[in-house]
């Protein structure tokens, strides 16, 4: 078939063959149904329009970006959906525009979450040769897998917090949130009992947490072989940050609960900064919003705080609404997400900002500067931020996790057709994603950086 030089890969249709016979081949569109080659495409007689445009897209991903991890040779895996920009430039007068980024979701191919939904080459380089995802626990009556999930490496263990306020959450002014873990010892166990990608339900165990741990919504660690958690508050009780023993009686200690007397809103994320190891948090007014703490007595703001000195200051304001942080791994950029298009009682305004912004961080005072656009979400809002070794960004966003390069550019999402506030990278290869009911759990080829620090 064709030129010796070429090379034949398989699709998950075996009705399709991918050739690629040329190093650097071109994306183009099938626009003729015939049996012919389309820089190096195989374009099948019944072949669909689309089909053809995404084939040649997998030929160019192939061709360009093939190395021996990628593995230019092995099939498209198959929970991933190749989407072409180039199909969807155009919907014309008729087509199906989206009138909400809440609850409408880009998924022009109708997969079935859970999936990798692949948008650029690079992002098969995340996914590696056989990914794959799943829910590892569910409860679809109970939002316990929300934000602040922190991998504890010595017992393997994921621990997070359910929803605080939110729908199904089961805590408001009257009701703490919970805290949880689950094992992932026990979810390798569950998933070599099973075939395919099938679903597992691992137990969850809650810890017993004293009443100063009021509304979980963030966390990060081990910090000083602790969990870092920050806390948002709950009616009269602060916001707070604390140190929480991951081990029983998981006993609690107590670092910051004002700013210079003042309660703050109601906390919300947090980042220990690679360098300095200092603790970064955003201060938020969820509470208030979701009508489990009193009026704002702040702007909402990010804060610097030393817990050596118990020196805490301002390193940025000016936004709507701050919510999820992250650095990259030498610590010289910040990310912020502003979720200002979510807003509790007072809705949904799809004009206010759902996007990452990105800080070069000032290797002095660490005071966030050059504040710029990084990126803007296309499905709710971007909450919990995380990076890999790489420096891609990941989000936690309407649909999924959602994954861009330190351009800003979107490369592709683990898309579970539902929100997701938070993740983690839990070792090499393995990500956890908060799905609110649902705990999911993606093995690729990814990896995030050590965010522990004795």
């Amino acid at each position: 078939m064709g030129s010796s030089a070429c090379r034949e890969f398989p699709t998950n249709n075996p009705t399709y063959i991918i050739v690629n016979c040329s190093r650097w081949p071109l994306i183009i569109h099938a626009t003729h149904k015939t049996n012919q080659y389309y820089s190096g495409v195989v374009v099948k007689a019944e072949m669909p329009l689309f089909i053809g445009g995404i084939l040649a897209f997998v030929a160019a991903f192939w061709s360009s970006r093939a190395t021996p991890e990628t593995g230019a040779a092995a099939s498209l895996a198959s929970q991933a959906v190749l989407i072409d920009p180039l199909d969807f430039n155009v919907l014309s007068q008729n087509g199906a525009f989206r009138d909400s980024s809440f609850t409408e979701f880009f998924n022009p191919t109708n997969s079935t979450p859970p999936f990798f939904q692949v948008f650029h080459p690079d992002f098969l380089s995340i996914l590696g040769k056989k990914p794959s995802i799943r829910a590892i626990a569910a409860n679809p009556e109970f939002a316990f897998a929300h934000e602040a999930p922190i991998w504890l490496p010595g017992t393997d263990e994921v621990f997070f917090a359910s929803n605080d306020g939110g729908p199904l959450g089961m805590s408001d002014i009257d009701h703490n949130n919970q805290v949880s873990k689950v094992s992932l010892k026990d979810v390798s166990a569950a998933i070599a009992r099973v075939s395919g990608h099938a679903d597992v339900n691992v137990t969850v165990t809650k810890l017993d947490l004293p009443d100063t741990v009021q509304m979980t919504n963030g966390g990060t660690g081990p910090f000083r072989s602790s969990l870092l958690l920050i806390n948002s508050g709950r009616g009269p009780l602060p916001p707070s940050l604390t140190l929480v023993n991951p081990k029983p009686p998981f006993n609690t200690t107590l670092l910051l609960d004002n700013f210079f007397g003042r309660q703050f809103n109601s906390l919300n994320d947090v980042k220990i900064h690679p360098k300095s190891k200092k603790i970064f948090f955003t201060d938020v007014t969820y509470g208030f919003l979701n009508h489990f703490r009193p009026n704002p007595l702040m702007p909402n703001q990010v804060y610097r705080f030393d817990p050596d000195t118990g020196r805490v200051r301002v390193v940025a304001d000016g936004f709507d609404r701050p919510n999820g942080i992250a650095f990259t791994k030498d610590g010289n950029t910040a990310y912020i997400a502003d979720t200002g298009a979510t807003a509790g009682f007072l809705g949904n305004n799809q004009t206010e900002p759902a996007t990452i912004y990105a800080f070069d961080v000032d290797p002095k005072t660490q005071a966030f500067l050059n504040r710029r656009v990084f990126a803007y979400v296309d499905t709710g809002v971007a909450d919990g931020v995380q990076l890999d070794s790489n420096g891609n960004v990941y989000a936690g966003c309407g649909d999924g996790t959602q994954v861009w390069n330190p351009e800003g550019e979107l490369l592709g999402k683990f898309f579970i057709g539902n929100t997701s506030a938070n993740m983690i990278f839990a070792g090499k290869g393995r990500l956890v994603i908060m799905g609110e009911t649902k705990i999911f759990f993606a093995e690729i080829a990814a990896e995030g950086f050590d965010l522990s620090f004795p």
